[in-house]
């Protein structure tokens, strides 16, 4: 019997394995690294134990300093989570020398499914059909797809359309894959395009049963990791789903598979489907199995390590689920993560969430920028789609900005709705442009909100003997200026918008147009307004002089480390060339010329830590070079 369970991991899994112990009666002792401190994963655990650092290869990439923790809280097992070491055969057996259970496969399964490469020959020779390996060095079948034999979460993966590009898209994953796995080996295959991502859930006790838990739709992706997942597929008729079971049936019994698993495949318009890979592990989108099924997938993990049998026939399954996850990122600027301090989190009733964060919560640059993921069941996939798109239109996510508003368009679009996904349907419908907003109302509530907070608190407003002038704001949202401007007279505030004043307070503004009424909420955190999913910042009437950026220069868009520099001083560039890569939250970020011209400086060396804001290059323009140049002579 497990008594007290140590969680190898940390955020919305730790909180997610947390639950289920505390319906289980296990007691449960988290893990942190220093800016993990204060995370409510650490709070809820019955006992904490410090992994000194910051890194994930200082802390949960540390398996000794795990297993140490393990044994010093006095826990009797270890439940890797996903991620980190969760398939790492090397910490599985370290669990298993100190005399504690591991909550996961053997070793040698881990082992066997840890290299793709000798996955896919072991699933072959199983009859599970697999696509082609393809030599990463003299490749010449374009386009491929390189992938991190180690990998997963989209991490080492690189699309290659040609033999120019071959070598330096190999030698990137391989960096982000050794960062991220600490094994650099990659291998191609043929790239799918337009192929869907399927997936079965397996679950397998030690006494030989298998259960094929359904099959989840994971084809809606960035950057090769899901976003949106689902169950059923719309695209796997009764037929191909027999066919699909049996597949990873075998791929489990091939093995010996014991505990949660996942056998994932590619499934193509003509119905064909070739394996991907095993993950020897619980996965992500783990909760839209758990409800469609009726299942605790975690309970069944704990139960199986404790040698429990699953009875011979699975749950039957009912109606449909999905779940969006949330990343705190930037859909429209390449993905581009972001850090710093979630004000405010708050979803809905009627929907489930894991979630990592909580009001206060401190999103850093070390770990994946994942903040929940929503999940919404319903009897039919037209009401599950419905219901987790109004969900998150109606979440409240302050102080980070989100890809929720890319979620709700995937999730409305007509395409989606007919189930026709595919792994690039971001980029075939331009998804990730964000759609024109008018957010003038929003710097109206929000100008409005800011004057009452000010006379609430007997801060001075302003004087003005003309009453013609109107009372004028300027906002900056996402770069761009917002004016507004309004009046107060005897019978009410007057505006330009054409929108009627109903109410105002410090916190929210109604307005009225055409006899609709409209409540548009406003918190203020410091020097950020957000009214509804709208963030301002207002400018200030008489702006400080600041340090000017010089032109040409390229500034890091978020903190990270410098993994390459590409270019060096008096090196000509086009327009959008790259000028080095930066690593943060685990994945490899371009920065590119915003300029064509010539490299005046270079201003860091790979392997140093930049902050968001520093001028990391500078290249001076075509025109500036032509213009001092001297003038010519007739």
């Amino acid at each position: 019997m497990i008594r007290k369970l140590l969680i190898a991991n940390r955020g919305e899994i730790a909180r997610r394995v947390i639950r289920t112990c505390r319906e289980v009666g296990v007691s449960p002792v988290a893990v942190f690294s220093d800016p993990d401190a204060d995370a409510p994963h650490v709070r809820e655990a019955d006992a904490a134990v410090r992994l000194p650092g910051a890194t994930p290869s200082d802390t949960y990439l540390r398996g000794d300093a795990l297993v140490a923790a393990a044994l010093a809280a006095g826990a009797d097992a270890v439940h890797p989570g996903y991620g980190f070491l969760s398939e790492n055969a090397s910490f599985a057996r370290a669990v298993l020398a100190a005399g504690l259970t591991w909550v996961g496969p053997d070793p040698e399964v881990i082992d066997a499914m840890g290299s793709k490469v000798a996955a896919k020959k072991r699933m072959a020779a199983a009859g599970v059909p697999v696509l082609p390996e393809l030599d990463p060095e003299s490749a010449d079948e374009f386009p491929l797809l390189v992938k991190a034999s180690a990998g997963g979460g989209g991490r080492g993966m690189r699309v290659v359309r040609s033999r120019a590009e071959l070598a330096e898209q190999v030698a990137a994953a391989r960096r982000e894959a050794e960062s991220a796995f600490g094994d650099g080996t990659v291998f191609c295959e043929p790239l799918l395009e337009h192929a869907r991502h399927v997936e079965v859930q397996v679950l397998a006790d030690a006494h030989g049963t298998v259960w094929a838990l359904g099959e989840r739709e994971c084809s809606i992706q960035r950057r090769h990791q899901k976003i949106i997942e689902e169950t059923p597929s719309p695209a796997v008729t009764p037929q191909a789903r027999e066919r699909l079971f049996d597949a990873a049936t075998k791929a489990a019994e091939a093995i010996g598979y014991v505990g949660a698993g996942t056998v994932e495949f590619l499934l193509t318009d003509e119905g064909s489907f070739h394996f991907l890979e095993v993950n020897t592990r619980l996965q992500v989108e783990h909760p839209v199995t758990e409800e469609v099924f009726g299942v605790d997938l975690v309970a069944w993990q704990l139960a199986i390590a404790e040698g429990a049998r699953l009875p011979v026939d699975p749950p039957t399954p009912n109606g449909h689920a999905i779940e969006a996850r949330l990343y705190a990122e930037d859909p429209a600027h390449d993905w581009r993560p972001a850090s710093g301090t979630v004000h405010r989190f708050a979803v809905p009733d009627g929907v489930r969430v894991d979630s990592g964060v909580e009001d206060g919560s401190e999103v850093g640059v070390h770990y994946d920028p994942m903040l929940a993921k929503v999940i919404a069941w319903a009897p039919t996939r037209h009401a599950a789609i419905r219901k987790l798109a109004a969900a998150l239109e109606r979440t409240e996510i302050h102080g980070l900005i989100t890809n929720r508003d890319l979620l709700v368009r995937t999730l409305r679009h007509p395409e989606f709705g007919a189930g026709n996904t595919h792994t690039d349907f971001l980029d075939q419908h331009a998804l990730t442009t964000p759609e024109p907003v008018d957010v003038r109302p929003a710097a109206l509530a929000a100008a409005l909100a800011l004057a009452e907070r000010r006379r609430t608190a007997a801060l001075p407003l302003g004087w003005r003997n003309l009453p013609s002038q109107r009372q004028k704001t300027v906002f900056e949202h996402e770069g761009d200026a917002v004016e507004v401007d309004y009046r107060h007279t005897r019978t009410g505030v007057e505006t330009s918008l054409g929108l009627t004043v109903v109410a105002t307070s410090p916190d929210a503004v109604t307005f009225e147009r055409d006899g609709v009424r409209t409540t548009f909420p406003v918190a203020v955190y410091g020097d950020r307004v957000e009214v509804g999913s709208v963030s301002l910042t207002p400018r200030p009437r008489f702006p400080e002089p600041e340090a000017k950026i010089a032109e040409g220069a390229s500034v890091a868009p978020m903190p990270g480390t410098v993994v390459r520099v590409s270019v060096e001083p008096g090196q000509r560039v086009e327009a959008g060339a790259e000028l080095l890569v930066l690593e943060a939250m685990k994945m490899e970020h371009r920065v590119p010329a915003a300029t064509g011209g010539t490299v005046t400086e270079v201003l860091v060396q790979a392997g140093q830590q930049v902050d968001a804001g520093d001028v990391l290059a500078i290249v001076e323009a075509e025109d500036s070079l032509a213009g001092s140049s001297g003038g010519a002579v007739s």
